[in-house]
């Protein structure tokens, strides 16, 4: 299975409806292969969002890597006045994300490949990120990705991350503190998975 942020929708489309339970109610939703996660509900994905409180009730939150929508999909459930981008290379995910924001009756849900959000908005600054970003594409490209969209946070806005304890978590604490300048701490470790949070230094004005 490939990972959201690493190559693009192959194979056709399958559709499904599944079941799961997202920050404490179950809803279906509809998912598909060639997607991140395509069968279930990630465990990373599980423990970031029985983790992270609630996100702030307006402003611009961002899921990184959306996949079929699940944390998208929470964010929106919580903050029904926020604007939310759901952010994938993957055109199916961005359609399944869509689709179970539409399904669920969630009308802020926006859904944006990475260049075509930046190039929409060039300027945009980030009130909450969430993710459980794509590990297994390896450094150079997590890394890249990370100094695109970590700076773009608010001063004072948090980034949690899910990121399994074996796949480097404490590694990547220490690059993004040590390389990046950012704060950076372990919000939990639960199932093999390390949550971080990032705090943002800044821009301070909005998009």
């Amino acid at each position: 299975m490939a990972h959201y942020f690493e190559s693009p929708t192959a194979g056709p489309a399958r559709r499904r409806t599944i079941s799961v339970n997202l920050r404490g109610e179950q809803v279906e939703v509809h998912t598909d292969r060639g997607v991140f996660s395509g069968d279930r509900l990630d465990p990373g994905t599980a423990v970031l969002l029985r983790t992270v409180t609630e996100p702030p009730a307006s402003g611009v939150l961002v899921d990184l890597g959306c996949g079929w929508g699940p944390i998208a999909l929470s964010m929106a459930r919580a903050a029904p006045q926020a604007r939310v981008l759901a952010v994938d290379v993957n055109e199916r995910a961005l359609e399944l994300t869509a689709a179970n924001a539409r399904t669920l009756g969630l009308g802020n849900v926006e859904t944006f490949t990475p260049d075509a959000l930046l190039t929409a908005v060039p300027d945009l600054v980030i009130d909450e990120l969430w993710s459980n970003p794509p590990i297994r594409v390896g450094k150079a490209v997590l890394h890249g990705l990370l100094r695109a969209w970590l700076p773009r946070l608010r001063s004072g806005a948090q980034a949690h991350l899910v990121v399994q304890k074996n796949l480097g978590s404490d590694s990547l604490q220490r690059w993004i503190a040590a390389d990046l300048g950012f704060e950076v701490e372990r919000l939990a470790s639960s199932k093999g998975f390390r949550v971080l949070t990032v705090r943002g230094r800044g821009p301070t004005d909005g998009a």
